[in-house]
């Protein structure tokens, strides 16, 4: 697949993924899970994995990745010390709780370059007084050098948290969507194009054009693709998604992803998806607000398709309403 040599890393050699449970928390309406598992040979990666007390499983499922901030923590709630909180808070929400007050059952991964997967590099040349980069800024060099990208590593890490959910008998994966805000909205762009199991795609605060956003004002390294532009625009992009269906969500005033161009991206994405007859399974709300999830119609939208393919294709669910 020439966009999966592009991403790079995609074909590394599978390995246990040896799960270790860290913790395991009752809410009352939804218990949070923490493990830890291996998705390459020296790379492990914390996952929440939350799931509704007043549903019977095997529930449908979500990949909820966490955009730049101080983590996962800050979807699933906890503030960044890891101390609790019941009310939701920044510009996440805690949208993965939100999920699985849903019904969903969430799998929470902590993204590459964040949270506890922050690397210190200072150590390399802190005697010399050089100024210490920042994980994103020294992984994406270093992703570059080794001929990959940073959104690679990221889609590796979800393609193998999905095989690793495939044996909890609890998931129902043949439900499964995936849903990211910002840097976790490029994370489910990319992952949704390259796993066709992933079966409905919400991308919040991302979606629009690179020309208009990535490319047009300062974002963070860990965005950017070497050799991308030979797949054309993220509308085209988006044809490797077809014709799954995809809901944007995006804020009236977001700075950074502006309404005109994700409007521009969407009408592009549209007749990409008309190709396949699918141009009415791109669907878009705009809420009056800045980069935030909102979540109202997003979550109707993932519980329509993900309950609808327990009635169309034989999903696990003993229960059509998961």
């Amino acid at each position: 697949d020439a966009l999966a040599g592009t991403l790079g890393f995609l074909d590394s050699p599978r390995t246990d993924p040896d799960p270790e449970r860290v913790e395991l928390v009752d809410k009352g309406d939804y218990t949070r899970e923490k493990i830890v598992i291996r998705t390459a040979a020296r790379t492990s990666v914390p996952v929440y994995l939350l799931r509704p007390s007043h549903r019977t499983p095997p529930w449908p499922v979500v990949l909820a990745l966490h955009g730049h901030g101080y983590g996962v923590k800050d979807i699933v709630g906890l503030w960044e010390d890891g101390s609790e909180r019941d009310t939701p808070d920044g510009y996440h929400r805690d949208f993965g709780v939100a999920l699985c007050r849903q019904g969903f059952a969430v799998a929470a991964p902590e993204i590459s370059c964040f949270g506890e997967r922050q690397t210190d590099f200072g150590y390399l040349n802190r005697d010399l007084g050089s100024p210490v980069p920042g994980t994103c800024a020294h992984t994406a060099a270093l992703a570059t050098h080794l001929g990959g990208s940073v959104a690679g590593l990221r889609v590796r890490d979800a393609l193998r948290l999905v095989d690793y959910l495939e044996t909890l008998r609890d998931f129902d994966t043949s439900r499964l969507g995936a849903m990211g805000i910002s840097g976790g909205g490029m994370h489910t762009l990319f992952s949704s194009c390259i796993d066709p199991r992933i079966r409905a795609v919400v991308i919040s605060g991302y979606f629009s054009t690179f020309r208009d956003t990535i490319l047009a004002m300062h974002h963070c390294p860990c965005n950017f693709v070497h050799g991308l532009g030979a797949f054309g625009e993220m509308a085209d992009l988006a044809g490797l998604i077809a014709p799954r269906p995809l809901f944007v969500e995006s804020g009236s005033r977001d700075p950074i992803f502006p309404a005109h161009a994700v409007r521009r991206g969407l009408a592009d994405a549209r007749k990409v998806y008309a190709v396949f007859g699918a141009e009415d399974r791109v669907l878009h709300a705009e809420f009056e607000g800045r980069h935030r999830i909102d979540g109202e119609a997003a979550f109707g939208f993932l519980r329509a398709e993900l309950m609808e393919l327990a009635r169309t294709s034989g999903g696990r669910s003993r229960e059509a309403d998961g």
